[in-house]
C-alpha cells in the first residue's frame, strides 16, 4: 500500500484517477493535513518537522510500505524525516525536477504560493547537481492564482498558471511546482515543455511498493 501525504483534500480525485489510468491494483490510502501547509507558509517548513514524522508513523502503522508527500513546500522535510518512517518517503515533484534538469540548462519554476518557490528551486539545483548538468532557474509567481484556489475556483486557477506559463519565452522547461497546477497543463499554448508533478511522483511511488521488503 501507498500512503499519501496531502496538505488539501482536492489532490486525492487526482491521485485516484492516475491510479486508475496508470498503476491498476495499487492501493491507496490519503492522509490530508491541511494544517501542515498553513503552519508551514507562517512559521517555515521546519516547524511542522515534528508533525511530519507523526504523520509519517501513522501511515506505516496503517500498512503503508512507501509514503509520498504531495506537498511540494513540505516534501523536503518528509524526505529529511525519512528514516524515522522506517519505509521509502518520496516527494512528488523530484522526478519531475529531475525532467526539467534533463531538458535544458533553462529551468523556470512556477508556483502559484510564493512559499513553494525557494524549496522547488533548491530541489532543481539538487537534481542539476546530482546529473552533473549546469541549470539556471528562475521562479516565477502567477499573480492572483492562489486565491481562486483557496475559494473554490479551480478553474479560473488553472487559466491563470496557464497564463503565467503562456508568458515564458526563453526556457527549456517549466516546472508546475505544485500538484494542484497540473490541470494547467492542457491549457498551455507554449512550446516549451511544461512538467507537473502527480504522474510521474505516483509513479515512483508505486515502484517503491513494488520493490520494497514482502509485507509481514
Amino acid at each position: 500500500m501507498l500512503a499519501l501525504l496531502h496538505t488539501s483534500p482536492v489532490h486525492v480525485p487526482v491521485f485516484e484517477a492516475l491510479r486508475d489510468e496508470a498503476h491498476p491494483g495499487l492501493e491507496l490510502r490519503h492522509h490530508v493535513d491541511a494544517g501542515l501547509l498553513d503552519r508551514a507558509r507562517g512559521e517555515g517548513p521546519q516547524a511542522v518537522r515534528a508533525d511530519i514524522l507523526a504523520a509519517l508513523r501513522r501511515a506505516v502503522a496503517e500498512g503503508a510500505r512507501a509514503v509520498l508527500c504531495t506537498c511540494s513546500t513540505i516534501g523536503g522535510v518528509a524526505e529529511e524525516v525519512a528514516d524515522g518512517a522506517g519505509v521509502p518517503v518520496l516527494r512528488v515533484d523530484r522526478p519531475m525536477a529531475a525532467a526539467a534538469v534533463a531538458a535544458g540548462p533553462r529551468v523556470v519554476v512556477l508556483a502559484a504560493l510564493e512559499s513553494t518557490l525557494a524549496p522547488t528551486r533548491t530541489l532543481v539545483e539538487e537534481e542539476a547537481r546530482r546529473a552533473g548538468r549546469p541549470v539556471e532557474v528562475r521562479t516565477l509567481l502567477a499573480d492572483g492564482a492562489w486565491p481562486c484556489f483557496e475559494a473554490g475556483d479551480t478553474d479560473r486557477y488553472a487559466r491563470l498558471v496557464a497564463a503565467a506559463a503562456d508568458g515564458v519565452d526563453d526556457a527549456d522547461a517549466i516546472v508546475l511546482a505544485q500538484a494542484s497546477m497540473a490541470p494547467a497543463r492542457r491549457l498551455t499554448r507554449t512550446r516549451i515543455p511544461v512538467l507537473a508533478s502527480p504522474g510521474p511522483g505516483l509513479a515512483a511511488g508505486a515502484e517503491a511498493v513494488r520493490s520494497g521488503p514482502p509485507t509481514p
